[in-house]
């Protein structure tokens, strides 16, 4: 019996593949640029499976190009780039990686803080260009960390892992939220609610968890940094387009806040020229970005897929209706 043909839009990692290969007939994407979406929907022709990242956008116009597909396996926790009710209304299984990165994310947005407060990329630079003469008391001067207050927009689970990391910096974290969460939860996160504006008054810095929904696209806007403190710093490891990029720029130039630290950008993997500043620390797209957890995400993809293919139910459906109607 042959096996059921899948296209993976990237190599992926060997445990991953080791599970991908033994029940299907997969074909790999092996370059470093992204697939054309020409080319994918060129592949993806005969496929029943597919797995891809979060630059495939798998929409209407890639389902009528690939009649034969069962599932796309997402290896992201996000699924923004995939139209659910599209694939819900062909019989198409969507899965993602969710849970598995959560820790991961959380040290990294943790990075990105620590390194937009003691401005360590631009001490780096100046360090490698060879004009550090000598030790001088006001050079590079930051920001402390410790005793601040830290403003968690979105207390889900990697939240509330960025919560748990700042108990030893001494902070008060603050929250705001779509709900507001269990009293007792608050309590052994050691976190106090807050609505937005309030949030934004008092956080020195402000780090974003949000999905990518229609209500928090461009969720930061002009208005909410005027609302920031003039000392304020934006992290941003949860989705580009919830920050509006002209707006930060603007802020960030008028220094209506002191600063940002970005791992994602509202039109990746362009970045926004009035971002590349001093006082911005840019990543491209790393939250998760350790070969432990990738590694996890990609053999979770894999594990999804290869289920429908077995007659099992995916551990991670996004649409679950799609299987209990049949």
């Amino acid at each position: 019996m042959a096996k059921p043909k899948v296209y993976a839009t990237h190599e992926l990692f060997p445990d991953a593949r080791k599970i991908l290969d033994a029940t299907c007939d997969v074909e790999y994407w092996s370059q470093q640029e992204r697939p054309s979406r020409d080319e994918l929907l060129r592949r993806i022709k005969d496929k029943e499976g597919l797995v891809c990242l979060l630059t495939e956008k798998i929409n209407d116009e890639l389902l009528r190009a690939a009649p034969k597909l069962r599932i796309a396996s997402n290896v992201a926790v996000g699924y923004d780039n995939i139209d659910v009710d599209a694939c819900s209304k062909r019989g198409v299984v969507a899965t993602n990686t969710p849970g598995v990165l959560d820790e991961t994310t959380a040290d990294f947005a943790w990075t990105l803080l620590m390194a937009i407060a003691r401005r360590v990329v631009e001490g780096d630079q100046f360090a490698r260009s060879g004009n550090w003469k000598s030790w001088n008391l006001d050079q590079f001067c930051g920001t402390d960390i410790g005793g601040k207050t830290l403003g968690i927009v979105g207390l889900g689970r990697i939240g509330s892992a960025v919560a748990r990391r700042a108990a030893g910096f001494q902070m008060k974290v603050i929250y705001t939220n779509t709900k507001r969460i269990p009293a007792d939860v608050e309590k052994s996160l050691n976190v106090e609610y807050r609505d937005m504006n309030q949030l934004l008054a008092e956080s020195d810095f402000i780090s974003l968890h949000v999905p990518l929904r229609p209500e928090t696209r461009g969720l930061f806007d002009s208005p909410k940094f005027h609302r920031m403190k003039r000392t304020a710093y934006l992290i941003n490891t949860s989705r580009g387009p919830v920050v509006d990029e002209a707006a930060l720029v603007a802020s960030l130039e008028s220094k209506t806040i002191a600063g940002a630290a970005l791992d994602v950008y509202e039109n990746e993997p362009f970045i926004h020229p009035g971002l590349k500043r001093p006082n911005v620390v840019l990543a491209p797209h790393l939250g998760s970005a350790t070969v432990e957890t990738r590694t996890k995400m990609a053999v979770m993809a894999a594990t999804n897929l290869v289920s429908i293919f077995k007659g099992q139910m995916p551990p991670h459906m996004i649409n679950p209706q799609v299987l209990k109607k049949s």
